[in-house]
């Protein structure tokens, strides 16, 4: 579940997000896991308008730069 104390609130700027794996996993160790993760992205940018800027994928989180009409 997210933190409801966060919200974005200028949808139409980019915004940098982070997210974690439950427990701090190091999920992203297997490449098999990163391609569901950029597929995920490739499907949001070809679908649902998102503008990806920059991204970091590290062992059991992830930062990126991303723009969406619909972040919340």
């Amino acid at each position: 579940m997210g933190r409801s104390r966060y919200f974005i609130t200028e949808p139409e700027k980019p915004h940098f997000l982070t997210c974690t794996v439950v427990e701090w996993l190091p999920l992203f160790t297997r490449p098999a896991l990163v391609e569901i993760l950029f597929d995920c992205w490739r499907y949001q940018q070809a679908n649902q308008n998102l503008k990806l800027y920059g991204y970091v994928v590290l062992e059991n989180h992830l930062h990126y730069v991303a723009q969406a009409p619909d972040l919340a």
